[in-house]
């Protein structure tokens, strides 16, 4: 369960987004949610966040450079990338999960990351 862990939910598509963060807080977490990579980097900047879950394509700061803007600023962070439809410039540093998938298979895959990193769960 989340115990004490924030998550980011950056996130486009308002049915996504509010739909899986009440799925996170009925798991436990604490969850901040943006739309875009702007809202985002105000979480960042404003609160203790310990995994981002973010969409890849957004109409305001996604794709590439917000993939560039997470690996050089957030290297500390858990980063999970959710998309549809995934065609970067570059490879992806962080691990992805297709769209459509199960919220459950999502807390599943945070769950495992964050034991391989050696941090609780």
């Amino acid at each position: 369960m989340g115990d004490g862990v924030t998550i980011l939910l950056v996130e486009d598509e308002d049915a996504i987004r509010l739909t899986l963060r009440d799925y996170l807080e009925r798991k436990g977490y604490s969850v901040l949610v943006a739309s875009d990579g702007v809202g985002a980097i105000k979480h960042i900047l404003d609160s203790p966040v310990d995994v981002i879950v973010t969409d890849y394509r957004m109409e305001i700061l996604g794709g590439d450079y917000w993939i560039r803007f997470l690996q050089r600023y957030c290297p500390e962070k858990l980063v999970l990338i959710t998309s549809g439809f995934l065609r970067p410039e570059f490879p992806i540093p962080f691990e992805v999960l297709y769209k459509p998938f199960d919220y459950a298979e999502l807390e599943e895959l945070i769950t495992r990351l964050r034991t391989e990193r050696g941090e609780s769960t």
